[in-house]
């Protein structure tokens, strides 16, 4: 299906799915996104009091459906009698349209299941090895090593999965983008390819420090890097970053930024 994640190198990555226009982190958000031809979903994952890996953003229940409390003091079959679209809305508050229309969370097992042909960024929320081991599992089991990438804030987590399982590609986080990144700001970075690629997923700005330069980006490069940045929704910001020479757009409107990538050449109409 794909030599690897990064063959060919995606543009547009749908976060949360289409959470413009669905629930987020739902198979409804996952299967539009499918649907529209992004070219990576990112999601997010916790470990459920059972073991089971979960898609969900935030560590509590309270934001996104009719039930509160700690996703991983629940297990799997509770989690899936709580509405996952309790609380959507496109106006504000006055509608609703997706409460009591059973929206349910759902597993990692399963997106990768309705979206075989996918690309998927999966971002480790929980920390530890349970849910390391939990991941490479079911990406081995349902064979997406080469669809998919991890991600984590955590450093732990980053470090045992590349030690299990090499084959399945990682970003870095951000204790080590900082000194990387303190090297380009000076200049002190050789221009020198890594043997595996670094992936960047970083913001446009951060800590007050401009991140995505010209030279970053020209630095970077010359040392085989990939540079995903996050979480861009405005039309002229995508032109300017894809301009620039970024190699991946994160998005909560891929829409749009598939119209963007394809005006600018960037990518061809699916």
């Amino acid at each position: 299906m794909y030599k690897s994640f990064f063959d060919p190198m995606p543009k547009v990555v749908a976060h949360r799915g289409d959470s413009a226009h669905f629930p987020e982190n739902t198979l409804h958000a996952f299967e539009s996104a499918y649907a529209m031809g992004v070219d990576v979903i990112e999601t997010d994952v916790h470990l459920s009091k059972d073991g089971e890996v979960v898609i969900w953003h935030d560590p509590t229940l309270d934001r996104n459906t009719n039930g509160s409390g700690m996703i991983e003091e629940h297990t799997l079959a509770e989690l899936k009698k709580l509405d996952a679209g309790y609380t959507f809305t496109k106006d504000g508050g006055k509608t609703f349209p997706f409460r009591a229309r059973g929206v349910q969370l759902c597993t990692l097992r399963e997106a990768l299941k309705a979206c075989p042909a996918q690309r998927f960024n999966v971002d480790l929320k929980s920390k530890g090895e349970a849910i390391v081991d939990a991941f490479i599992e079911v990406v081995k089991e349902e064979h997406a090593t080469r669809r998919v990438v991890g991600a984590s804030f955590h450093l732990s987590n980053l470090r045992m999965l590349r030690n299990k399982e090499p084959r399945i590609q990682t970003s870095i986080t951000t204790k080590e983008v900082i000194p990387l990144l303190a090297l380009e700001k000076l200049h002190l970075l050789r221009h020198k390819p890594t043997k595996h690629p670094i992936v960047f997923q970083v913001p446009v700005r951060q800590w007050g420090i401009e991140v995505i330069t010209p030279h970053f980006i020209t630095t970077m490069h010359a040392r085989g890097a990939i540079i995903q940045v996050w979480t861009i929704n405005e039309e002229e910001e995508m032109r300017r970053l894809y301009q620039m020479g970024v190699d991946s757009v994160m998005t909560d409107k891929p829409e749009l930024a598939i119209k963007v990538a394809t005006e600018l050449g960037l990518r061809t109409r699916k």
